[in-house]
C-alpha cells in the first residue's frame, strides 16, 4: 500500500529542485580566499609573484600543501554508472548530485569540493585518470560507480594514490549506518552480539556494512542477505562463478546463512532482529507480512532512495518499533551526509595519508556518540544535518584517530583540533549568509 503522507512533499521538492537548479545555473562555484583591493594586488598573487611559491614548490614538494589550497580540496568522481536511485544516466545527468555533494563538503564541512564526472566506464581508464588528476586534489571522493567496479576501483586508488581515497556509498553509507544501529539497539536493549539481521540488497552500500558488522565482532552466521535474485547461500553458482567480480558477495554467501535457507527473503525474517535494506527504491520490496514475523522491537532500516522499500507507516503497522530511510521528510534519516563532511575535514586537517577502517570506525562512533548524548528515542538514533557542530566533531575525532596512528602530519589536541574544524566550518556558513542575505532566494 502507497502511503499517501510523504507525495505531496515529493512532488512540491521536485517543482522547486527544477526551478532552483535553472535559477542559479547550478550549487557551487570558485570565489577567491583572499582579498583583492586593487589590480595592483595581482603583481603578487599572479606574476611575477607567484614565481616565487612556485619556485619554493619545486624544490620542496610538500611544500604544495603549505602555499596552495591542494590541502583543503578533494575530487569528486563518477562515471554516472549507478547515480542515486536512478541507475545508469550518465556523467552529465550526475552533475548535479555531484554539485550536491560538493556544496554538501563546503557549508557542512569547510570542504571545497570539485565534481569531475568521466566520460568512461572504464574500471582501467577511471583509475589512471585519477592518477593524474592527484597533483591537484588533497583526496578523491569516489562517488555513484557501479558495483562490482566500484570496489576494484577503490582499493587500487588506495594503493596507487598518495592522499587518501573514500568511496561514500561504500565507506559513508556504511559509517551512518552503523552508528544508527548502536544507537537503535541501545534504544530498544538489545546487544549486537545477541541479535539476527537480515540484509536487503548486496551492493556496495551493504557490502561495506557486512564488513564493519563483522569487525565489530557480529558472527556472520546471524545475518542472512538477499539481492535481487533471492537469498545468498553456498550454493548460488551463479555468484560463486563470478567469484572473481563479486569476491565479497561470494564470501557473504559462504559465511552467513547457516540454515542454508533458499528462495525469497520471507523465511529470513522470523525470529531477526534487525533488517537492513539497501536495494531498489520501491515501497513492497520489503513485504509488511515479513516484518510481522520479526522479533519484538524490530529495527528496520530501509534505506533506497528516493522511495524506501517500505514505507515507515507500513512497518509501523507490522510491529517495526524503530524505522529509519535515507529521507529527511521522515524521521531517523539514515544518509552519509551525517558523516563525509566532518571525516574528510578532519582528514584534511590531520594532513593524513589515508583513511583506514579504526578511522571509520571512530568516525561511527562519534556520529552516535552525538546523538546519543542528545538523547535517544525512536525517532531520534542520529543526529540530523541541522546539528552544525556534528561535523567539527567527527573531525576531531578522525583527525585524533589518525595522529594516533601515525599516519598524519599534525600533533594537536583533540580540542585544537575541533576549534579548527569548528572556525574553518563556521567561516564559511558565514561567508555564504552574506552573499546572499540581500538576495533573493
Amino acid at each position: 500500500m502507497f502511503d499517501p503522507k510523504p507525495a505531496p512533499i515529493a512532488k512540491d521538492v521536485s517543482t522547486r529542485a527544477l526551478h532552483l537548479h535553472a535559477l542559479y545555473k547550478g550549487k557551487v562555484q570558485v570565489m577567491p580566499k583572499c582579498p583583492v583591493e586593487g589590480g595592483e594586488d595581482f603583481a603578487i598573487l599572479y606574476t611575477p609573484g607567484v614565481a616565487e611559491p612556485c619556485r619554493a614548490i619545486q624544490t620542496a614538494p610538500e611544500d604544495v600543501y603549505r602555499y596552495t589550497n591542494k590541502g583543503n580540496t578533494i575530487a569528486i568522481v563518477t562515471d554516472g554508472s549507478r547515480v542515486l536511485g536512478l541507475g545508469d544516466i550518465g556523467p552529465e545527468a550526475g552533475l548535479p548530485v555531484m554539485e550536491g555533494k560538493a556544496l554538501l563538503f563546503k557549508f557542512l564541512g569547510g570542504v571545497d569540493a570539485v565534481p569531475i564526472c568521466l566520460d568512461t566506464k572504464d574500471p582501467d581508464r577511471i583509475v589512471e585518470t585519477v592518477r593524474l588528476l592527484q597533483p591537484s586534489f588533497g583526496g578523491v571522493n569516489l562517488e555513484d560507480i557501479a558495483q562490482p567496479k566500484c570496489f576494484g576501483i577503490l582499493d587500487s586508488l588506495r594503493e596507487r594514490l598518495d592522499i587518501p581515497v573514500w568511496h561514500d556509498d561504500q565507506q559513508g553509507t556504511a559509517t551512518a549506518t552503523i552508528a544508527g544501529l548502536v544507537n537503535a539497539l541501545k534504544v530498544v536493549g538489545k546487544a549486537l552480539s545477541d541479535i539476527r539481521i537480515v540484509m536487503i540488497g548486496v551492493g556496495a552500500a551493504n557490502v561495506a556494512v557486512f564488513r564493519m558488522l563483522d569487525t565489530l565482532g557480529v558472527d556472520p552466521g546471524a545475518i542472512t542477505a538477499c539481492d535481487s535474485r533471492g537469498l545468498l547461500h553456498r550454493g548460488r553458482r551463479d555468484i560463486e562463478e563470478e567469484q572473481d567480480a563479486f569476491y565479497d558477495k561470494w564470501n557473504i554467501c559462504r559465511t552467513t546463512n547457516p540454515d542454508n535457507l533458499t528462495g525469497d527473503p520471507s523465511s529470513s525474517f522470523i525470529g531477526a532482529d534487525v533488517c537492513i535494506a539497501f536495494s531498489k527504491p520501491e515501497p513492497g520490496v520489503i513485504d509488511p507480512a515479513w516484518v510481522r514475523t520479526m522479533n519484538r522491537d524490530a529495527i528496520v532500516f530501509a534505506c533506497a532512495n528516493p522511495m524506501p522499500e517500505i514505507w515507515p507507516s507500513e512497518a509501523k503497522a507490522a510491529g517495526a518499533r524503530i524505522v529509519a530511510t535515507g529521507r529527511s521528510d521522515f524521521p531517523n534519516q539514515l544518509n552519509n551526509s551525517l558523516v563525509f563532511p566532518g571525516l574528510f575535514r578532519g582528514v584534511l586537517d590531520a594532513g593524513a595519508t589515508t583513511i583506514t577502517d579504526e578511522m571509520i570506525h571512530a568516525a561511527a562512533m562519534a556520529l552516535a556518540g552525538y546523538a546519543e548524548a542528545r538523547g535517544l528515542d525512536d525517532d531520534h538514533i542520529l543526529p540530523t544535518m541541522d546539528d552544525w557542530e556534528l561535523p567539527a566533531a567527527i573531525a576531531a575525532t578522525t583527525a585524533e584517530t589518525a595522529q594516533g596512528q601515525g599516519i598524519a602530519g599534525t600533533a594537536l589536541s583533540r580540542d585544537e583540533l575541533y576549534q579548527n574544524a569548528l572556525r574553518r566550518i563556521g567561516e564559511i556558513r558565514q561567508a555564504t549568509h552574506r552573499i546572499f542575505e540581500n538576495i533573493p532566494h
